[in-house]
């Protein structure tokens, strides 16, 4: 069954921004985009919680999204983070990500202000009224405090434009109700929960894991859409201790830019209040970097 979305099914991947000495990297920035690109990735989600919104300037939050539209420069798609927990800021972003020449915005549920339902709906409603540009709704209640409950997804997705929801609940039972209540594309927020949630419906990915080996995750999802279960089945068993580790050993992004680094592929640095591995943690992220097979 056709969804509203699926021009971004398969595989998106939430791209790190890279820095160098407390600075946003823009050369290294257009690697990791002309990387993705090489590979075939669907989509480029520019400054989400890979891309470390929270710590970014808002000019430099602009520019980021400036930038990845340029180095795309139509060879994939650009999701540009454009969530807060105000709406007039969300807007102006979302606004802002539409006149550079975004393809489509990812809007987080607006945190710590835990807003009820109804300032939910009235949050996205009021963006998608205001925009052209396809939305994807951001449903992570761990990091935001609130959870979008599917029947307040059902009465956004009356809105021609919001057609995306990124699914990060953990909650097949959440996804499984979403799904039954509209026709939006919906794409995990967790790369070890890819599969099932395929399984049940979903479309596709934005990926963590896909920052360092986005050929293998789209390898599963075209399997899958293939319907060659027992070889997607065989991709998700290989890819499951890698995607554990991205969120597992720390919080997102710490492990995906400590294994970038190791991979020669950034610099590693992140911004306060986020700090590096321990070197505990460090040796077991090589040592799955190792059994994997890439380092």
């Amino acid at each position: 069954m056709s969804t509203k979305g699926e021009a971004y099914a398969g595989l998106s991947v939430a791209i790190v921004t890279p820095f160098k000495n407390g600075e946003v990297d823009w050369a290294r920035l257009k690697e990791q985009v002309d990387f993705q690109v090489a590979a075939g990735t669907v989509c480029l989600c520019a400054v989400g919680t890979t891309g470390e919104c929270p710590t970014l300037s808002h000019d430099e939050h602009e520019k980021v999204i400036a930038e990845v539209v340029q180095f795309a420069a139509g060879r994939a798609k650009v999701m540009a983070g454009t969530g807060s927990n105000s709406t007039r800021e969300a807007l102006r972003l979302t606004k802002f990500a539409e006149k550079v020449g975004a393809d489509s915005v990812l809007v987080v549920a607006p945190y710590y202000n835990r807003p009820t339902q109804e300032g939910l709906y009235q949050h996205y409603k009021a963006l998608a009224e205001s925009v052209s540009l396809p939305i994807c709704v951001y449903n992570i209640p761990g990091r935001c405090g609130v959870k979008i409950e599917a029947e307040t997804i059902a009465r956004m997705a009356e809105c021609a434009n919001i057609t995306m929801v990124k699914e990060a609940t953990g909650s097949m039972d959440e996804a499984s109700k979403v799904m039954a209540l509209t026709n939006l594309t919906v794409l995990s927020g967790d790369d070890s929960l890819t599969l099932p949630l395929m399984a049940i419906g979903g479309r596709g990915i934005i990926s963590v894991a896909g920052n360092i080996v986005p050929k293998d995750i789209i390898a599963m999802c075209k399997a899958f859409d293939a319907g060659n279960t027992a070889e997607a089945l065989k991709w998700h068993r290989k890819l499951f201790p890698l995607c554990r580790d991205m969120l597992g050993l720390s919080t997102n992004p710490i492990p995906i830019k400590a294994a970038m680094k190791m991979l020669g592929r950034d610099s590693g640095e992140l911004r306060l209040p986020m700090t590096n591995l321990s070197p505990a943690d460090e040796a077991k992220l090589r040592q799955t970097l190792t059994a994997y097979g890439v380092l």
